[in-house]
């Protein structure tokens, strides 16, 4: 029985997955046209599997040899360009051997050459002796480094005026980022060769998108044809929501509702199930959502990341469009406008990998937040912050490293310790919003013994140096929020970080306001 991928290039006969050409039509069409063109993607997103049945179906066909490989093995070579060479002929040689028939296999040896041409002259006596034109695909072209990097890139280029006849047809890179941005020296993420010169002779770049909400869909029918078990028209949509179609955590939430939490066919998923596995999967922190994370704290992610979380505003310097880039390419966040983290499964885990150092010092016992008729009792919760909160607020603010959104995260993180014990905090935040807004949902059954939702919205702004106070502003941005949710009254928290404020245990305290159409407001100055 097929199943949900999360680990490898995807097989028809054994993973549900769509067809993988269909992702890249465009390809097909550059490489019957001998481009030598890039493909780029971020990590996970199907570009080795699609890749591998783009070349398997051209060799089919009879017109190439068409073979997809890797470059990996050459990352530890580093400046020796001879060994990175080395590697990369290696790889070749082992995927023919598995993939291509034996005519159209490279010659045995590889013909020698100095160590500057190795690769160049074992690729033109295989375009020579093969009787079909070869295409190839350079697959993590960008693990190599250095002087590595260099040499293949202008090998590549200077062959390309002898294709077809005495080099390869077409030739594809794919890679986390565009040509420009590969690593140009050894250990250097940060270093970029800054320029596509080295492989002036590409004629596009493409990038491997997400699924849409139809592919989705049509991805998730596959388990249902197989199996019986449907998923309802809302488990759908909520599915594509919280992914924004991204490749992995597409699979990965279908897997954790399949195999992980055993919905039992015929039941069908719906809607809690995605939900519950959207939870699991970030508290899991599989090694995909780690590999992420762990780019957190590189400067010139945190310039991007910090203000998306806090609604500030984007700097506008020569440099943060390369931040930017970066970020994108490393698919945190979304390539198109408005700039935005990419989904908000990466933007919980964002929020609540920075605040997890926070929350090992919260030790409240979060069912004790749980009054008698099973709702939660949020006037309490806030009490028990705001005493935290001046006891230790300054010391866990300055120990964030995201230091302009440390209060935010401190109260995020409080929330989280209390809430996840049974219910979810969904947060909306992005750049120029200047708040994050907060909606706690906690279950509980009703008088009739009907699961019911109980739900509360908390407001989070700044009060930063030199500005006025954001409570007027903050007060009507509310109560757009309170009107989408459909809610009558609301919690807004504002955070002094003027150098003039007081200290934290004398200025945090509780008011009541009244919102521009007259809702009850707690407020809570910290």
């Amino acid at each position: 029985m097929r199943f949900f991928n999360t680990a490898g290039p995807c097989d028809p006969e054994t993973h549900y997955m769509l067809p993988a050409e269909a992702r890249l039509p465009e390809a097909r069409v550059l490489g019957e046209r001998r481009a030598y063109f890039v493909l780029h993607a971020p990590r996970q997103t199907g570009k080795t599997t699609t890749l591998r049945a783009l070349a398997r179906a051209l060799t089919a066909e009879g017109r190439f040899a068409a073979l997809c490989f890797s470059c990996e093995a050459g990352e530890a070579t580093g400046d020796d360009y001879a060994a990175a060479q080395r590697a990369v002929l290696g790889d070749i040689r082992d995927r023919a051997a598995d993939e291509l028939p034996a005519e159209l296999r490279p010659p045995t040896p590889w013909p020698a050459a100095e160590p500057e041409r190795l690769l160049a002259v074992g690729l033109r006596a295989w375009a020579k002796c093969c009787p079909q034109p070869l295409v190839l695909f350079f697959d993590e072209i960008d693990a190599l480094r250095g002087e590595g990097l260099r040499s293949v890139l202008r090998q590549l280029r200077a062959g390309y005026p002898d294709r077809p006849g005495a080099f390869p047809w077409s030739v594809v890179l794919c890679g986390l980022r565009d040509v420009r941005d590969y690593k140009a020296a050894s250990g250097g993420d940060a270093t970029r060769l800054g320029t596509a010169s080295p492989f002036n002779i590409k004629v596009k770049s493409l990038r491997l998108g997400d699924f849409t909400a139809a592919e989705l869909r049509a991805l998730y029918a596959q388990h249902t044809a197989d199996t019986g078990q449907s998923f309802t028209e809302e488990a759908l949509s909520l599915g594509h929501e919280l992914t924004a179609g991204q490749p992995w955590l597409v699979n990965a939430l279908a897997r954790e509702v399949v195999e992980e939490m055993r919905v039992p066919p015929p039941a069908p998923i719906a809607a809690e199930h995605i939900d519950r596995a959207k939870e699991r999967l970030i508290v899991a922190r599989q090694t995909h959502l780690d590999s992420l994370v762990a780019r957190l704290h590189e400067e010139r992610v945190q310039r991007v990341i910090e203000p998306l979380i806090g609604g500030g505003l984007l700097r506008t310097d020569s440099s943060y469009d390369d931040d930017l880039s970066y970020v994108r390419d490393l698919g945190l966040v979304a390539s198109e406008l408005p700039v935005r983290v990419a989904n908000p499964i990466y933007r919980e885990v964002i929020v609540r990998v920075l605040g997890s150092g926070v929350e090992g010092n919260i030790l409240v016992e979060p069912r004790s937040f749980v009054l008698p008729d099973g709702r939660l009792d949020l006037g309490r919760l806030l009490e028990e912050f705001a005493a935290f909160w001046r006891e230790h607020g300054e010391v866990l603010a300055a120990g964030v490293g995201y230091h302009e959104v440390a209060p935010q995260l401190v109260l995020m993180a409080f929330l989280h310790r209390v809430v996840n014990s049974g219910g979810y905090v969904d947060r909306e935040c992005g750049v120029g919003r200047g708040r994050i807004d907060l909606c706690l949902r906690w279950p509980y059954l009703a008088a009739g013994g009907q699961r019911q939702w109980q739900r509360e919205a908390v407001e989070l702004k700044v009060w930063a140096p030199g500005k006025q106070d954001p409570l007027p502003r903050g007060i009507g941005q509310l109560d757009e929020y309170l009107d989408r949710l459909g809610l009558e009254t609301g919690v807004l928290v504002v955070f002094d970080r003027r150098p003039e404020a007081g200290p934290i245990a004398e200025r945090t305290r509780f008011e009541r306001a009244t919102s521009p159409k007259g809702r009850p407001v707690v407020l809570l100055r910290a």
